[in-house]
């Protein structure tokens, strides 16, 4: 008798929303990595994308601990000589709150092919609203 592996037909994902107001950044990624790299599920394997889907709402809600919300900042780099760009986090999150929660379950997950793959089951929106009422989601 065998060990079962999945294939990649035998795998049914399902959809999960996360409300993000009030909740914290860190423990709210976390989960949500969990999640879309599929370590909650009872048939995980580490070198397959066993995740589900993600949709996060209210990500400008979203709030830091401690003097974080000052401090923070995003680096990003353009390419060019001296490109290097910086942002707060007060500036990002009027901005772009949607990058803000990205960045961090993103930075949760493998930075190799199937990481990229787990986090296109990512989706973050601004308001309380989204498009994929038609995928059923259920509360995480």
């Amino acid at each position: 008798m065998g060990t079962f592996v999945p294939s990649g037909k035998q795998i049914d994902r399902k959809w999960y929303v996360v409300d993000a107001s009030g909740q914290t950044l860190g423990r709210l990624a976390t989960k949500a990595a969990n999640v879309l790299s599929g370590k909650l599920n009872p048939q995980y394997v580490p070198y397959m994308d066993t995740g589900d889907h993600v949709i996060v709402i209210n990500a400008e809600k979203v709030r830091l601990t401690g003097l974080k919300t000052q401090s923070k900042v995003y680096r990003r780099y353009t390419g060019y000589l001296g490109g290097l760009r910086e942002e707060s986090f007060t500036r990002l999150v009027s901005r772009k709150p949607e990058k803000i929660l990205e960045e961090a379950i993103k930075g949760m997950l493998p930075k190799t092919k199937l990481g990229r793959a787990m986090g296109s089951k990512l989706k973050v929106y601004r308001g309380d609203k989204h498009p994929h009422q038609a995928q059923k989601p259920v509360a995480l």
